[in-house]
């Protein structure tokens, strides 16, 4: 997971000129399970991560704006892994708030941030957090929300200019996701 927010970093600092804003367009992944509203076409990755439990496939669909200088976000991302049965149980709040609270804290140490805040999120009956983490001195912000359902990790996030962090684009983003039954 730290691998991806390092390049989520990386993606952030390209500059370009934008023509116009694409529509919005809603993105499905059958394997994945989910879909999403994005403002442009998801790009796909899989790697492998090194964890605690093993190493497990780590899957990342992201969107990035040619456009720096006047996207709302830099980049929108959807990420999940698929953890061994039972290493996630949503049944114990205490498992639970250890694995949120450690994947944060790689996040912010990840990117050298600094945690803005964290919430509790659920997602429907799915055990949830939300959080941001400043970074770049203080010039960019990441938001991500993150879920647990059944072994599989889901995580959506968004980056930006801390100028622009108030926009809607990344809470209409993150609000559209949806699993797929």
């Amino acid at each position: 997971m730290r691998h991806y927010l390092f390049f989520l970093l990386l993606l952030s600092l390209g500059a370009g000129p934008l023509a116009g804003q694409q529509p919005w367009e809603e993105f499905k992944s059958y394997e994945g399970r989910f879909r999403v509203l994005s403002p442009g076409v998801f790009q796909q990755q899989v790697d492998s991560i090194e964890t605690p439990v093993g190493k497990l496939a780590y899957h990342v669909f992201f969107y990035q704006p040619a456009a720096k200088d006047s996207a709302d976000n830099l980049i929108y991302m959807v990420s999940y892994c698929d953890y061994p049965d039972f290493s996630l149980d949503a049944d114990s709040t205490e498992l639970l708030s250890e694995f949120f609270e450690a994947t944060i804290e790689s996040a912010v140490e990840s990117v050298q941030g600094e945690l803005a805040y964290a919430s509790d999120r659920p997602y429907f009956d799915y055990p949830g957090r939300i959080w941001r983490i400043d970074y770049l001195n203080g010039q960019a912000v990441i938001k991500t929300r993150a879920l647990i359902v059944g072994n599989r990790y889901y995580a959506l996030q968004t980056a930006t200019l801390k100028g622009h962090s108030l926009n809607t684009a990344s809470d209409r983003f993150m609000d559209s996701f949806r699993l797929l039954e």
